[in-house]
């Protein structure tokens, strides 16, 4: 993030690198989703938030990812960095209100961090020329896109060569809510075992409980089968 923030200040980064991330049920969608495939394929890099992926990786590659990087987690230690380095972020994304009360709860933490710009995720097509105006001119170097998938994806695939000048298109999901909107973590060891999203679910049956049982079995599958490395 650093090097790529320092690369597009200097006029050396053509477009924002779109950088995202992918568990169970992204597994399961990019194979039943073809717009949503498409966006992933141009990512210029895709972390493992989800510990299946991991499991999947130690059973089936020669050389398994080490552990999952989790973007709750992630943003913590960018935050950290960016207060350090004058990274200045903006957040796209969350009902109204909650990814500036998220802003205001990493500048708690961090109170060097540069937070350009805040917008929550509810707005039509016919808003997003505005709303790229309104990154452009913040002068942000990363952009957090958390407005849930596919549509985050999408968004960053079709914004990026928009927004020259800026370093980074991290799409985040529901991330605003965990520092803005009172939702809360999994236990530590429910991350570890890969159960966070049985924790989820029971927290939130209805909108993602039908959600993990549908396509758990169709990511397991996937993983199971495509595995290689």
């Amino acid at each position: 993030m650093e090097s790529d923030v320092a690369a597009a200040r200097a006029g050396l980064l053509r477009s924002p690198r779109f950088v995202t991330s992918a568990n169970g049920s992204i597994v399961a969608a990019y194979h039943n989703d073809r717009a949503l495939r498409a966006a992933l394929d141009s990512a210029d890099l895709i972390d493992a938030d989800g510990m299946p992926l991991v499991f999947a990786s130690r059973l089936l590659c020669a050389r398994p990812l080490r552990e999952r990087t989790a973007t709750t987690d992630f943003l913590l230690d960018a935050a950290e960095l960016a207060a350090r380095k004058g990274i200045s972020f903006y957040f796209l994304g969350g009902r109204p209100g909650v990814a500036a009360r998220a802003a205001e709860y990493l500048r708690s933490r961090f109170p060097a961090l540069k937070v350009a710009g805040v917008r929550h995720g509810y707005f039509s097509p016919g808003e997003v020329p505005a709303i790229l105006q309104s990154i452009r001119e913040s002068g942000a170097d990363i952009l957090w896109v958390g407005t849930g998938s596919p549509r985050q994806e999408l968004f960053a695939m079709e914004a990026r060569d928009q927004l020259p000048g800026l370093a980074w298109i991290r799409t985040c999901g529901g991330l605003f809510d965990h520092y803005g909107g009172g939702v809360s973590r999994a236990p530590h060891w429910m991350q570890a075992s890969g159960l966070e999203w049985l924790y989820r679910a029971a927290r939130e049956p209805v909108r993602l409980g039908w959600r993990y049982l549908v396509t758990s079995p169709i990511a397991l599958y996937h993983l199971a089968t495509k595995t290689r490395g």
